[in-house]
């Protein structure tokens, strides 16, 4: 019976991708009370209310899914991976956080679930250096991919590559991207600091300016 409904489920979110045309632009999101209600119907079996959700959330989960798969077909994989640990889990959200924070927590775990078959590392930050860094605007304009940027955010570390993923592909604020990452703020923004660093100095490298 349980198989029954997930594969349903699984089902719900493949029509509403293929409805969207598999879109990664940014789809505005629900207000937060609403998706805590929504979230509420799906914790009692509602996968109407969980497709609903997949609507609101699904194209900044991909956006940051694909930047740590690295490919499409494998990010679609975890994407629907998350909305299954969305339909078990929802009777878990204990209203501590944003339902998006939330989310991304779930995209997070499934993600390396599915990649490493463990918890991502926790790495020591590397001390500060006074590298040039890449605005926030390259960045922002590199997610959608296809650019030398996005080639280059592709080689960074996975702890470097995710909060680039975080902040500047699904636009989260820094204390959400700490919750989900486990890490203080202050450590959001050291990595931050580093992996644009990072991304400046293989640029430059590859004589590619701006």
């Amino acid at each position: 019976m349980v198989a029954n409904v997930e594969a349903g489920v699984s089902g719900a979110v493949r029509r509403a991708w293929r409805s969207r045309g598999g879109s990664r632009d940014a789809v505005p999101g629900e207000p937060e009370a609403s998706d805590a209600a929504l979230l509420s119907l799906v914790a009692r079996g509602d996968s109407a209310a969980l497709t609903r959700l997949y609507e609101a959330h699904a194209a900044r989960l991909f956006g940051y899914v694909l930047r740590l798969a690295g490919d499409r077909m494998t990010a679609e994989e975890i994407l629907q991976d998350t909305m299954l640990a969305v339909w078990r889990s929802a009777g878990t959200f204990a209203g501590g956080s944003r339902v998006s924070t939330w989310l991304f927590g779930v995209a997070r775990r499934q993600a390396y679930n599915r990649l490493r078959g463990a918890a991502p590392p926790v790495p020591a930050e590397p001390v500060d250096r006074p590298d040039p860094a890449l605005g926030t605007d390259e960045l922002a304009i590199a997610a959608s991919g296809g650019t030398p940027v996005a080639e280059a955010i592709g080689r960074l570390p996975d702890h470097h590559r995710e909060v680039i993923a975080l902040v500047f592909v699904a636009g989260l604020p820094l204390a959400d991207v700490a919750e989900i990452v486990g890490v203080p703020v202050g450590t959001v923004k050291s990595r931050l600091h580093h992996a644009r660093a990072a991304l400046a100095r293989m640029l430059t490298s590859q004589g590619v300016t701006e």
